[in-house]
C-alpha cells in the first residue's frame, strides 16, 4: 500500500470516521465545553448527525456530558499518547530543545504543518511567557505568521505552495502582517534559500522568533523548531548572531540521534 492519500469520494472512505474525528477536534481552548448546536455550528454538520456522534464519542468514553454540554474526557489522551509512544525521536528533540533553552533562557520549540496551521509537539518553555495564550504541545497557530509555519511552506514545492496560497487566508494579526499573497511567495522563496526564518512581531506585538528546518538521519523532514523572545530583549542582530546558531546546532544534534 502506498502513501497516497484517498480523495473523500474514493469508496474506502470512512465518513462516519471523519465525522467523528472532526467533532473531537471541534473542542480547543476557545470552546472546552459546547453544547449539541455549537458542535453542529463549528462542524458544519446537522443537528441530527452531530447528535449521533456525540452520544457515539459519549459511549466510547471520549466525551462526557454536563447537562446540555459535552466537553472531552482525559480518554483522549491516548491518542496523543500513542504517537508519541511511536515516536521516539520526540525524546531526542526535547532533549536538545531543552539544552537551547538552558543556554539562553529563551522558549524553543518543535512543530509540524496541518493545512493552515502548524501543531506544536514538542516545547521547552523557559520561565518568561511571550504570548496571550499558553503554548503547550497539541497548541494550534496560523501556519502563515509563525517562523516555523514558514519554515515548513517553504520546504513544499512551487505547486504544493501556490494550492496552499490560493486557499490560504492571509489576514492582518498586526501592521507588520505579511497580506500581500505576492509577497508572501517571494518571502517563502528566501527562507527556503537561506534555510531559516526570522517572523517579528507579525502575530502578536512584541513577539519576535526564528526558526530553522529539522530532518532525520535519512534526511526526512521532522518538523520546524524555533526560539521565540521579546522583541524588547533580543534584537534581529542578536537573534541572527546569537540565536540562529544555537538552533542550527540543536536541529543538527537532532539530525544526528533521531532513528
Amino acid at each position: 500500500m502506498n502513501d497516497e492519500k484517498i480523495s473523500v469520494d474514493n469508496r474506502d472512505y470512512v465518513g462516519a470516521l471523519a465525522s467523528g474525528l472532526e467533532v473531537l477536534s471541534a473542542f480547543d481552548v476557545q470552546h472546552k465545553k459546547m453544547t449539541l448546536s455549537e458542535v453542529a455550528q463549528i462542524t458544519g454538520m446537522d443537528r441530527a448527525k452531530a447528535r449521533r456522534l456525540l452520544l457515539t464519542l459519549h459511549a466510547l468514553g471520549y466525551i462526557a456530558k454536563d447537562g446540555r454540554e459535552f466537553r472531552l474526557t482525559p480518554k483522549v489522551l491516548r491518542l496523543g499518547y500513542a504517537f508519541n509512544a511511536s515516536n521516539d525521536h520526540l525524546d531526542v528533540v526535547q532533549h536538545y530543545l531543552q539544552s537551547v533553552t538552558s543556554e539562553l533562557g529563551e522558549s524553543c520549540s518543535l512543530s509540524i504543518l496541518d493545512n493552515d496551521e502548524i501543531i506544536y509537539l514538542v516545547r521547552s518553555s523557559a520561565a518568561h511567557r511571550l504570548m496571550s495564550i499558553n503554548i503547550t504541545p497539541g497548541t494550534r497557530l496560523p501556519a502563515a505568521y509563525t517562523s516555523m509555519g514558514r519554515v515548513l511552506l517553504a520546504q513544499l514545492s512551487a505547486a504544493e505552495q501556490k494550492d496552499w496560497l490560493a486557499r490560504a487566508q492571509l489576514q492582518e494579526h498586526t501592521d507588520n502582517s505579511i497580506v500581500d499573497k505576492n509577497r508572501f511567495i517571494n518571502m517563502l522563496k528566501d527562507v527556503k534559500q537561506q534555510g531559516f526564518c526570522v517572523v517579528d512581531q507579525e502575530l502578536e506585538l512584541g513577539l519576535r522568533s526564528i526558526a530553522v528546518p529539522v530532518f532525520d538521519y535519512k534526511g526526512k523532514l521532522l518538523g520546524a523548531a524555533n526560539i521565540s523572545t521579546n522583541s524588547l530583549r533580543v534584537s534581529m542582530q542578536s537573534l541572527i548572531d546569537k540565536y540562529l546558531p544555537a538552533l542550527q546546532d540543536a536541529a543538527k544534534s537532532i539530525t544526528a540521534h533521531a532513528k
